[in-house]
């Protein structure tokens, strides 16, 4: 019987190959088998070496190339065939990644497995957006929130949002309507600053702007499409004169 290979569950951060760690850098580019997400930057696939086995397991809203159990076994499979498999996910695997399953998956099959961090698409997007999730001035608690989960309208964000506090909602442009609304009715003033962040870290990134009550008007005016996160809060406002101004237009 083959001695099992191991697992890798390698993060690649917010898109740009530049904010890779040296670690995951070097497993891409010796990886015969590499399993990847959708979100993966082609220019991070593009390091692999010319022979590697590339699988992609993207993922859209309602329609997976392969069910996350599914996902599971392949990795597990491989790995008990005695091959090293880097599996590739976008931001941090483990931070709306689920690589705490895949994860699991391998322990009990009793294969090694290795988690090698990523630049998390929150930090990433805010970085590159030039937003502090954190400020003296504005922000001393910050909050993960998915977007896009079942049950949304019945989870409970109360204090995730609102004066001195950051939100970070992944995986929220489709629902947007929802959320909005959800926070508004939550108590969240319909001025509340908000930034949608677009392609963070790549070439085409776009930073949008608006007061909460109008996050879906903007998210439909400027067809903003995944991959893109959500911010909210004062953070997203500070030095930006056209969120202030929108903030009181909203106000009014």
């Amino acid at each position: 019987m083959a001695k099992a290979g191991t697992i890798y569950l390698v993060g690649a951060g917010p898109g740009d190959p530049d904010l890779l760690t040296l670690r995951a850098a070097r497993l891409i580019e010796r990886a015969e088998l590499i399993v990847h997400d959708g979100l993966v930057d082609q220019a991070i696939i593009a390091m692999a070496r010319p022979d590697a086995e590339l699988i992609s397991v993207a993922k859209q809203r309602s329609k997976h190339t392969l069910p996350q159990d599914d996902i599971c076994a392949l990795l597990v499979r491989e790995a008990l065939a005695g091959r090293d498999v880097v599996r590739l996910k976008g931001g941090d695997p483990l931070i709306f990644g689920r690589g705490g399953e895949e994860a699991e998956a391998a322990k009990e099959a009793g294969v090694p497995v290795e988690i090698v961090p990523g630049i998390s698409a929150a930090n990433g997007a805010a970085a590159a957006a030039q937003i502090a999730l954190t400020h003296r001035d504005a922000a001393s608690v910050v909050s993960f929130v998915a977007g896009q989960c079942k049950g949304l309208k019945d989870q409970n964000w109360a204090g995730l949002a609102g004066q001195g506090r950051t939100l970070v909602i992944y995986m929220g442009v489709k629902t947007a309507p929802q959320i909005a609304e959800k926070l508004m009715e939550d108590g969240l003033a319909p001025d509340m600053p908000v930034a949608v962040i677009e392609n963070a870290a790549r070439s085409n990134m776009r930073v949008l702007r608006a007061p909460l009550a109008g996050l879906p008007g903007l998210v439909e005016a400027e067809q903003v499409r995944s991959p893109a996160l959500i911010i909210i809060g004062d953070v997203t406002s500070r030095g930006d004169q056209s969120v202030a101004a929108l903030a009181k237009e909203a106000a009014q």
